[in-house]
């Protein structure tokens, strides 16, 4: 399939309490593609629907003046809020800053290393051994997880943290690191600062609210959820209607169903509950005693018409081969999205989300609830094998699921907000 177009919107707007952090808004049918760039340019995902860009130099504005470019280059449209774009136009400077012979591209530059090695340690590529502080500043010594010369000295703190010596040999960098502080010397990374901490707390913490000027497009309704007992209600009706169905109850929590051709397993567990919690097991043979062929699992809170139209599949399979399921979900005016390990389909609003990895086993299709398959309210999960008439039947179910699109009123999208083509200096400010 070829790539998408580039059909989303970003908005860009200050955090609300965390200045200068950002707060990225996406929407639109490839919002997932504007978020895999943000996401390599720094940003972390904090909610559905929204990115942050929280950085230890504070250059958030600068950074997302670059972005918002980017973005606009691949065909994406962005919207900056004005006070974001009021920072993003306003010089500032660092209050005694140690390096003043530096220019402003050169204290940027030191940020940004500063900004690596903070993202290192955060992501786990860097553990830090030992730490102490030399009367000035923090030090400490830690090993990359690979690369040439990977062990390290650390100095200074936040902005300022920069590699001063590279070691090949860990004992070597700890046994040196020891002789320079001595009893200073403590085990471990050095507690957080407070910018450090302020950081965490912003990409792990509550999601941050959209800006008032992104609100307007985002259109995220909740996707459909089968209610308390609907899965109960379909096992036992199961056995009453379709009579090719066996169960029995090996033990309290799970019953398992055969089909009379001994081709077919389903096991249901009645303690699943959350979201996450598997509730059904699907699994095909090709004979009595063959080898597995493929297998499906289904979470909690799916929608019962989907597991029904999966168990009519395998029960009586179609005699005529039926659409591609790309086909069923374009002419239900589901999106497309391409990557290159994934193609995916949204629904209008983004309510269902069918994902189709052609290089992976285990998971080769993936229907979900949701935006997003993190917090999805339910799933489904397919290995390879999965017949091309169920994924298209599958498709099919979930399309009905959902009401017809109906035509907007009005452009969805606001019009492109230019960014100047530079970064002028036109006020000075000191942090």
């Amino acid at each position: 399939m070829p790539y998408a177009p580039a059909d989303a919107h970003v908005c860009f707007a200050l955090h609300p309490d965390h200045h200068p952090a950002v707060v990225a808004t996406t929407t639109g049918p490839t919002a997932d593609a504007a978020r895999s760039h943000l996401h390599d340019l720094g940003f972390r995902r904090t909610g559905p629907a929204t990115m942050a860009l929280a950085r230890i130099d504070r250059e958030e504005p600068y950074y997302t003046a670059k972005a918002a470019e980017l973005l606009q280059r691949y065909g994406f449209t962005t919207e900056v809020d004005p006070a974001l774009q009021e920072e993003i136009d306003t010089e500032w400077t660092w209050d005694d800053y140690p390096m003043p012979w530096c220019t402003r591209s050169e204290v940027r530059e030191v940020g940004a290393e500063a900004q690596r090695i903070h993202d290192d340690i955060s992501d786990g590529r860097l553990t830090i051994h030992l730490h102490a502080h030399d009367g000035h500043t923090t030090v400490a010594v830690g090993s990359y997880a690979s690369g040439v010369q990977r062990h390290v000295h650390l100095h200074g703190e936040n902005h300022l943290r920069q590699i001063v010596t590279r070691f090949d040999d860990e004992a070597h960098a700890i046994a040196d690191f020891q002789r320079l502080y001595s009893v200073a010397v403590r085990p471990g990374p050095a507690p957080l600062t407070d910018l450090e901490r302020d950081i965490q707390q912003l990409l792990s913490g509550p999601r941050p609210p959209a800006a008032d000027g992104c609100t307007k497009h985002i259109t995220l309704t909740e996707p459909p959820v089968a209610g308390p007992g609907e899965h109960e209600a379909f096992l036992g009706a199961l056995f009453d209607e379709e009579r090719q169905w066996e169960k029995y109850r090996p033990f309290d929590e799970t019953t398992i169903a055969s089909h009379d051709s001994l081709t077919v397993r389903v096991e249901f567990d009645h303690e699943a509950r959350h979201r996450t919690d598997v509730a059904w097991t699907i699994a095909e043979y090709d004979g009595p005693v063959g080898e597995r062929l493929w297998h499906a699992t289904i979470t909690a809170g799916t929608p019962v018409p989907l597991i029904r139209t999966m168990l009519q599949h395998l029960d009586a399979p179609p005699l005529v081969t039926a659409d591609d399921p790309d086909d069923v979900l374009h002419s239900a005016a589901w999106s497309p999205s391409s990557h290159p390990a994934r193609t995916t389909w949204a629904a209008p609003g983004r309510t269902i989300v069918f994902e189709s990895a052609l290089h992976a086993v285990a998971d080769r299709w993936t229907l979900y609830g949701g935006e997003d398959l993190d917090r999805a309210a339910w799933t489904i999960r397919l290995s390879a094998g999965a017949p091309d008439d169920l994924l298209a039947q599958l498709a099919s179910a979930a399309a009905d699921l959902l009401p017809a699109p109906t035509p907007a009123p009005g452009p969805l999208l606001a019009p492109v907000r230019r960014l100047p083509e530079g970064l002028p200096a036109q006020r000075a400010r000191s942090r």
